[in-house]
């Protein structure tokens, strides 16, 4: 008869070395098993604890020391205006409306998902300029059938009259368009700094997320600044521009994805209230006048302060096919799209 070699032994002290393990700070592997011994999680799950540590496997783990207590989305919105600076159709050629409904809707699936693992207050707020009455309800249905802490702002262009230029770097007079774009943006950051808690994510309302972006943006933040010891800015998109000419740059490990060091972006980005109020002068600086690029005010904050962006995309900027400042390459933008119908 084949003997049957009795292995509860061998298990109750491997467990035992197992919690000891963890209470002198490590964690050991199974990998026969594929999972960690103590708590029997498989290594293809979360094992990130938000706030306390992160967990890259086969790097192990970091001690978070900056937790992320809140984050407020804010979306620009302007269903109005097809294009800002060119009168090409958006990719598919739908009506605005339909590209700021799918990237609310990516917002929202997006905060959902991070609120069944993640302790952190989330906000959404939309601050909107002149888009019909009809469209303005649509988004309103779209926010309030949520359980999402969210408000609707009316933008008043005349708030910030007095405190733009509307004479640009070149010396030639800003579009309306272009002016009231600054003050929505203006509207943002003023609002950021007086409600914001902890994170902010402006954002503009042709930005369609995968669904698990802000769960990654959060967890991502809290391992990075926790590394560096500082803050810093999160950028949604891989932009097709940035792979226009051959700059170095520096490559770090988030949650479930790779980021790399950049230093421009568009106006879309994540940062924290305390980033803001200390670069305050800048940040309101591309409100105030128009730049050339545009963003410049942005890109000096980069020259001081950690600015990445995702490989591969997170959110993609859904503009022209042709637009270097658009589809970010390397993903499916009809699934996306479809995803969020």
């Amino acid at each position: 008869m084949k003997e049957i070699k009795n292995n509860s032994k061998k298990s109750i002290l491997s467990k035992l070395l197992a919690k000891i393990s963890r209470l002198l700070g490590y964690e050991i592997v199974d990998q026969n098993n594929f999972e960690l011994l103590a708590s029997g999680k498989p290594l293809n799950t979360q094992l990130t604890e938000p706030g306390k540590k992160s967990i890259v496997m086969p790097l192990g783990e970091v001690k978070i020391t900056r937790k992320v207590k809140a984050l407020d989305i804010i979306i620009r919105t302007c269903a109005s205006v097809k294009m800002l600076t060119q009168n090409k159709e958006r990719i598919f050629e739908k009506e605005k409306i339909e590209y700021t409904l799918r990237t609310i809707k990516s917002i929202i699936k997006g905060i959902k998902l991070a609120q069944e693992t993640l302790p952190v207050k989330f906000k959404l707020i939309v601050i909107d300029h002149e888009s019909s009455d009809d469209n303005l309800e649509k988004i309103r249905h779209l926010i309030k059938n949520t359980s999402i802490e969210n408000e609707i702002i009316n933008l008043d262009v005349n708030e910030f009259k007095e405190q733009m230029n509307t004479t640009n770097k070149n010396g030639k007079q800003s579009t309306d368009k272009q002016l009231s774009n600054m003050a929505n943006i203006f509207k943002s950051l003023v609002y950021a700094k007086n409600n914001a808690q902890d994170l902010i994510y402006f954002i503009e309302d042709d930005y369609l997320h995968k669904i698990d972006a802000i769960k990654e943006f959060v967890l991502t933040y809290e391992r990075i600044a926790s590394q560096i010891n500082n803050e810093l800015i999160i950028c949604p998109a891989d932009y097709p521009y940035l792979y226009a000419k051959a700059d170095k740059t520096n490559i770090l490990l988030g949650e479930k994805y790779h980021w790399r060091k950049i230093d421009e972006s568009l106006c879309s980005f994540l940062t924290s209230k305390n980033l803001l109020e200390k670069h305050w002068g800048k940040f309101t600086a591309m409100c105030k006048q128009e730049h050339y690029p545009f963003e410049s005010p942005l890109h000096d904050i980069y020259s001081k302060e950690l600015c990445i962006s995702p490989i591969p995309s997170l959110a993609v900027h859904f503009t022209n096919v042709n637009s270097i400042f658009g589809l970010s390459p390397h993903v499916d933008w009809k699934k996306i799209w479809d995803e969020n119908e």
